[in-house]
């Protein structure tokens, strides 16, 4: 097997703010990956809270490279495994490789991967539009700017009461809180009823992603779902927020991709949990695998797209709330080559 990898920003629209920094663009890298003169293709972004920096991700994809060269791909699976014990520290890269594995295979065999997977995509949940930190008017503006039936609304700022009081004047979307671990268990438990007055459909990740015991509290008086993020991570976390959490938020780069993925689906629904599918800040390339399993979960947040100034990629539309896909072979999307006007890297 072969592997190139294309290295770009991702210029967002306008500046993005979480809990924890305020971004402009983000890099990002395309994963292509060539067996038997056909190719398919992952993505795998930065990110500083994970640590995973471009640096890092071309390392790892650099070393998987040298692993691969005289692999015999049999199915993404095998391959998972066959790579696991290698970029273990390293799932955002380990998950751009899967995803492009899981595109490769479908348009070796001819097929879609719902095809594969049995997946009736008739019905599935909408996708929320996220606005990042601002102020009451900000939030106002963007609401107004681009209307939406489902917003996630980013807090942790010293302004989250008066926006929490102030949204439903504004939109009667569905909405969705996400604090991204920065708020402490005294102002949970004192916004928890607040949120609920206003009918917010869940509450994301509203305490560090260690703070087990501040959770638990958490969730004995909370009205709301409380759904874990930074709490659940790989395979392995799911068990553990099931004493604490009401959901999980699913994120490939997070897990590994779409192999781990459909485990923690069936995990979750196991344990009676409500899942999410969500995304970094990606372009179609990533978010058209992740919308693969849309059918499979109770919520999505697949908006990384509507995010950006540019997209690298075709092959999914947005209506009304409504992510769509293309049946198309692999995964549905097209990577748009002519973006870069050099070679790719090859490693």
């Amino acid at each position: 097997m072969e592997l190139q990898v294309y290295q770009f920003d991702l210029a967002l629209r306008q500046p993005f703010s979480i809990s924890r920094h305020t971004y402009n663009s983000i890099q990002s890298l395309i994963v292509e990956l060539i067996y038997d003169h056909v190719s398919g293709f992952g993505e795998a972004t930065t990110n500083p809270y994970y640590g995973k920096t471009i640096e890092k991700l071309l390392e790892s994809i650099t070393l998987a490279s040298d692993l691969l060269a005289d692999y015999r791909f049999q199915s993404p699976g095998d391959l998972w495994d066959y790579l696991n014990p290698h970029l273990k520290t390293n799932y955002f890269a380990l998950s751009a490789i899967d995803c492009a594995a899981h595109d490769l295979y479908g348009k070796l065999r001819g097929q879609s991967f719902g095809y594969q997977y049995g997946i009736d995509y008739s019905k599935y949940p909408f996708t929320s539009y996220t606005l990042g930190i601002g102020t009451p008017e900000e939030i106002r503006h963007k609401i107004n700017q681009f209307p939406w039936p489902v917003y996630k609304i980013k807090l942790g700022s010293d302004n989250d009461q008066e926006i929490i009081q102030k949204i439903r004047k504004y939109t009667k979307s569905i909405l969705r809180i996400d604090a991204n671990g920065a708020w402490t268990l005294e102002k949970a438990l004192g916004l928890i009823e607040k949120l609920s007055d206003i009918q917010v459909e869940f509450l994301e990740q509203p305490l560090h992603s260690d703070h087990w015991e501040e959770m638990k509290e958490l969730q004995k008086v909370s009205s709301i779902p409380l759904i874990a993020d930074e709490s659940c991570v790989w395979e392995s976390d799911v068990g553990q927020c099931h004493q604490y959490f009401d959901g999980i938020n699913i994120k490939l780069s997070k897990c590994g991709g779409l192999t781990p993925a459909l485990r923690m689906i069936q995990q979750a629904k196991n344990l009676g949990m409500k899942v999410m599918i969500g995304c970094m800040t990606e372009s179609t390339v990533g978010i058209s695998a992740a919308a693969q399993l849309l059918p499979l979960v109770d919520y999505a947040d697949l908006d990384g797209p509507l995010l950006l100034r540019e997209n690298v990629a075709t092959g999914i539309k947005y209506k009304n709330g409504c992510l769509k896909l293309k049946r198309r072979n692999g995964l549905g999307f097209n990577f748009k080559y002519e973006k870069f006007e050099t070679d790719p890297n090859e490693i």
